[in-house]
C-alpha cells in the first residue's frame, strides 16, 4: 500500500510540474488506478483489429546473440493503430537500436509495457496519461524489424520478475463484468 501511495504521489508530481494530459476524464483516476490496482489478468490486444485467434506465442524464442525474446510479436497492416491495452502514464518514447520506435507505458501493478518496432507515434509526450484505447502509434518494422512484415513488438516487464509473457493475457476474452471490476473499458481509437 505504501509503494502505491509513493507511486501516486510521484505520477501526481509529474502533472503538477506541468505534463501534457490527453484525456478528457481527470487524471488523477487514471492515476489512482495505476497507484493501487493490482496489475491486469487480461488484456485487449493492443493492435486495432487483431482476434485473439491470429496470436502466437513467440515470448522465449531464440534471438541472435544467445537472448530471448521478451514479449510477443503482433503482425498486422503498416499503420494499424497500437492502441494503449491499460490507462497508465507513458514513461518514455524515442528510438533504440533494438526496438526502433519504442513507448513505455507505466500501468497498473508497476508493470511497464514495451511498444516497439512503431512506424510513427501517436499524438503524446512523455508524462502524458493516457486512457485504455487511446493510439500510442502505428505498426511499423523499425529497429531490428527492418526489413521483416511490419508488426509490434508487445513486452510487459513487472519487477522483480522481468518479463513478463503477455500471450495468455491477450487470448482470453474476459466477461464484461471482469472488465468493469478491473476498471478499464476499451475505446476505439480516434
Amino acid at each position: 500500500m505504501v509503494r502505491g501511495l509513493l507511486t501516486l504521489v510521484a505520477l501526481a508530481t509529474l502533472i503538477g510540474a506541468g505534463a501534457h494530459v490527453v484525456v478528457s476524464q481527470p487524471p488523477w483516476r487514471t492515476l489512482l488506478h495505476v497507484a493501487v490496482a493490482p496489475a491486469p489478468e487480461f488484456l485487449p490486444i493492443p493492435v486495432a483489429g487483431v482476434r485473439p485467434a491470429m496470436l502466437a506465442d513467440t515470448f522465449g524464442a531464440p534471438r541472435p546473440g544467445g537472448r530471448r525474446h521478451q514479449g510477443i510479436d503482433i503482425f498486422a497492416k503498416r499503420g494499424t493503430p497500437v492502441v494503449a491495452p491499460i490507462g497508465g502514464v507513458v514513461l518514455r518514447t524515442g528510438q533504440n537500436r533494438l526496438g526502433g520506435n519504442v513507448v513505455w507505458l507505466l500501468g497498473p501493478g508497476h508493470q511497464v509495457h514495451y511498444f516497439a518496432h512503431l512506424d510513427r507515434f501517436g499524438v503524446f509526450d512523455a508524462s502524458d496519461v493516457v486512457r485504455a484505447g487511446d493510439v500510442l502509434g502505428y505498426v511499423g518494422n523499425t529497429g531490428n524489424a527492418k526489413g521483416t512484415p511490419p508488426h509490434l513488438h508487445y513486452g510487459i516487464y513487472a519487477r522483480p520478475g522481468g518479463a513478463v509473457n503477455p500471450f495468455p493475457m491477450l487470448r482470453t476474452r474476459p466477461t464484461s463484468a471482469s472488465r468493469s471490476a478491473a476498471g478499464e473499458h476499451r475505446r476505439s481509437p480516434t
